[in-house]
């Protein structure tokens, strides 16, 4: 009973003999899925604000509450949320263990019934009442002790991890109910068991239990010793003797009637192990940890990481794969099915499979898809993968700056989990997938590694048959996947990483390829995602010339989806409408339809409107969002002395280098171009490119900054449908330059007729569509002499 004075305000306990006054008022810290038991020693981690609280009100050396939770998702519990009774503990020690948590050791008192609340703040204060044993010890309490000290003896014998010195230990404990409580905290009993052995006052009822806990034990520990006899002498591989030994314990357990979530834990993992089929190191590190996870209690703080592990370590893809489909003809009808053109990947890809037919264990391409976004890089990846029957994953590297996001954090990290490879395998369920590592050039660095060297390792075909994750520690078999990365531009990949791919170029589409591609694609997507009947809308030729020519100047067809699904959502609220009012009708787009739904049209021509007054050339570009035309402007200022050069627009080094270079030229051999103009001799010449914005660099505007000061100097136009681009010589020559499909392409969508180009980018003209190159006038140059007779109007017209 308690010994609570109500004057005073104190209780009086029992411990180790001695009989103590406490506070009649304690600090609780409750705890989740732990029971300490008085005169056992426990060792706690804490972490939350009330309970670091309650520990500095104990102070070290003091006294407080420990509570096991009702719910452990609380986090916050209250008086109610926790088990009626519970244990005063002594605060032996407390350590700082990092960040805010401390590890406390605790010595447990006595038992206490928790009755009320007498404080919230800054920690759960509760009255406590002491539950206080008899200290005689009647006949049937004495049986009961000797009982279970007979049975410890007897499990300290049949175990052999366990010393010899326990057994004095036992002997020498004075009180039956203490020793009960000592056995409990020792025996990896279920959560519940231990709260209902707390929970029992009489000591002689709980040491009964405690016998049947024992006896479990030397039955189990007997079972054990006898199976280890009979296979000693049978020569079987060890992993099967080990299983065989394991399945005969679980039917021992079984019929015990015992088998606790811990003890089934390990056994659902085991099976799991054996059916995984791991190869031998990843086998061997998987019963290393399994090994662990058994001896661990199940209150333990390693033991969910060490779950996880295993989790991670069964659900990977280590010897499942899909076979290859290397029918030629359905993959060439698989790929036309899903893209337009694209005729160089869809050749590369039938290669490959015709490849794999002849040489099975030929090693995977690591392929780099190169092009503006919108050109349908992502989706042909699945096409592939669709083509050749294999799961497709995909891992977007954008803005990744983390090492560890590629090979994984090591288990020390709290949170810690593979790399983005493995994560990306376990979702496909294969190892041999289509692998898209999307945005591989947007990768970043810092002072938490560079990702792009660890993709080295897993784009090597030489090394990535022994990927090492981190967070797994044993290699993984990465030869079998079939990489494909994509990139807007080359430029921002290492030079170590783009050594190891095969880069396949994806140009921007011409107005006729997005028309078809609206046409076969967009539309019946469209359509079918506005719940709309191919009966019910009908889209003109006209109109889609409308919204290529005056509503999208892109490379790609992303802006022309969102246009089609602009004026499709019009349609649908015209037919939703019509219905409304017990009418059907079927709608026309039409151009007048297109201007209406799609208001005034972002792009139309300007290049002659630009072009009207001297100095204003247009130039071509290549950008990482496809080609596009950019208009250079010059104007002398007269004044100062000697010539000066001012550059605006953004411009990089290599092109502010072009622009001295083709200030050069043109007051070495410009006189007879410009006359004897002022700004040669003294004064200021301004060169400006827009839009002011956007950076700009590169040596191929070189031939359209010479034609811009030319124009300004001597006051002729430049032609308002010419376009130029191409690198120039303080000779006067026309450099090469790349980017070739893409800058004409771009000439093209803006209605440019003539484009200019360097004689040695003749070759590249190949890859320039037909029907583009027969619409422009395509004119080689060696010299920016043949260039300013091309651009340039004839002196005096207007």
């Amino acid at each position: 009973m308690s010994q609570a004075d109500p004057e005073n305000q104190s209780v009086r306990v029992r411990v180790g003999g001695e009989a103590l006054d406490l506070p009649s008022s304690l600090p609780v810290l409750p705890v989740r899925n732990v029971v300490v038991f008085p005169g056992a020693t426990a060792s706690l981690i804490v972490g939350r604000a009330r309970s670091l609280a309650a520990m500095d009100e104990a102070g070290q050396g003091g006294f407080l509450v420990i509570a096991t939770q009702l719910d452990p998702a609380l986090d916050d519990p209250q008086l109610a949320d926790l088990h009626p009774v519970a244990c005063i503990a002594r605060l032996a020690r407390v350590v700082q263990s990092g960040g805010d948590e401390r590890h406390a050791i605790v010595v447990g008192a006595a038992r206490t019934r928790l009755r009320r609340v007498t404080g919230l703040e800054p920690a759960l204060r509760v009255e406590v009442d002491p539950i206080v044993e008899s200290q005689t010890i009647p006949p049937e309490l004495e049986a009961a002790h000797r009982r279970v000290v007979d049975l410890a003896h007897a499990v300290i014998d049949a175990r052999a991890d366990l010393p010899e010195e326990w057994k004095t230990f036992v002997a020498d404990v004075p009180e039956p109910g203490l020793l009960a409580d000592l056995i409990a905290h020792t025996l990896p009993l279920p959560l519940e068991e231990r709260v209902t052995l707390l929970a029992e006052i009489d000591p002689t009822r709980r040491l009964d239990r405690m016998a049947g806990h024992l006896e479990r034990e030397l039955t189990i520990a007997q079972a054990q010793q006898a199976l280890r006899d009979e296979s000693e002498g049978e020569e079987i591989d060890p992993r099967r003797r080990e299983r065989v030994l394991r399945r005969r314990m679980r039917d021992i357990q079984a019929e015990l009637g015992e088998g606790d979530a811990g003890g089934r834990e390990v056994d659902e993992l085991r099976e799991k192990i054996e059916a995984a089929e791991l190869p031998d190191e990843a086998e061997a590190q998987a019963e290393r940890e399994l090994r662990r996870l058994a001896a661990l209690p199940q209150h333990a703080p390693d033991r969910h990481l060490i779950r996880s592990y295993l989790e991670w370590m069964v659900e990977l893809p280590w010897s499942k794969e899909t076979a290859d489909h290397v029918d030629l003809k359905r993959a060439r009808e698989v790929l036309d099915a899903d893209h337009h053109d694209l005729d160089k990947v869809k050749e590369r890809i039938l290669e490959y499979l015709a490849v794999r037919k002849l040489a099975p264990t030929a090693k995977a391409p690591i392929l780099c898809f190169a092009g503006p976004p919108g050109v349908g890089k992502t989706s042909l990846g699945r096409s592939i993968a669709r083509a050749m029957g294999r799961e497709f994953t995909r891992a977007s590297l954008g803005g990744v700056r983390d090492e560890a996001e590629i090979r994984g954090h090591r288990r020390t990290y709290v949170g810690a989990m593979p790399g983005r490879v493995l994560q990306s395998l376990r979702r496909a369920g294969s190892r041999n997938p289509v692998f898209l590592l999307d945005e591989v050039d947007k990768l970043g660095a810092d002072f938490r590694g560079d990702p792009s060297s660890a993709l080295l390792e897993v784009l090597d075909p030489e090394q990535n048959h022994t990927f090492s994750d981190h967070y797994m520690e044993v290699p993984f078999d990465l030869s079998k996947v079939l990489f494909i990365a994509t990139a807007n531009s080359l430029a921002t990949i290492p030079p170590a990483l783009l050594d190891r791919m095969e880069v396949i170029e994806l140009p921007g589409y011409t107005d006729a390829d997005k028309t078809a591609i609206a046409r076969r694609y967009l539309i019946p997507k469209q359509i079918e995602a506005h719940g709309l009947g191919e009966d019910r809308v009908r889209v003109s030729d006209e109109a889609l010339d409308v919204v290529v020519h005056e509503y999208t100047r892109e490379a790609g067809v992303r802006n022309l989806d969102r246009h089609v699904a602009s004026l499709l959502r019009k349609v649908a609220r015209r037919i939703a409408e019509a219905r409304a009012r017990g009418e059907e009708i079927d709608v026309d787009v039409d151009a007048a339809f297109v201007r209406d739904a799609l208001g005034p049209p972002p792009h139309l021509p300007e290049t002659a409107e630009r072009t009207e007054m001297p100095g204003v050339v247009v130039g071509l570009a290549a950008t990482a969002h496809g080609g596009d035309i950019l208009f250079i402007e010059a104007t002398p200022l007269a004044g100062g002395e000697g010539v000066r050069l001012r550059l605006t627009g953004q411009l990089g080094d290599v092109m502010k280098e072009s622009a001295e270079t083709a200030l050069s030229w043109v007051r070495a051999n410009g006189a007879p171009l410009v006359g004897e103009a002022a700004a040669l001799a003294n004064g200021e010449i301004h060169l400006h490119v827009p839009a002011g914005a956007v950076p700009k660099d590169g040596p191929s505007a070189g031939v359209a900054l010479v034609t811009a000061l030319v124009s300004a100097l001597s006051g002729r136009r430049a032609r308002g449908d010419v376009a130029m681009t191409g690198e120039i010589s303080l000779r006067g020559r026309v450099l090469p330059i790349g980017g070739v499909k893409d800058k004409v392409l771009a000439a093209s969508r803006a209605g440019i007729r003539t484009v200019i180009l360097p004689r040695r980018n003749e070759k590249d003209l190949v890859d320039v569509p037909q029907d583009v190159r027969e619409g422009l006038d395509i004119q080689l140059v060696d010299t920016i002499d043949e260039v300013l007779t091309a651009a340039l109007e004839a002196a005096g017209s207007s």
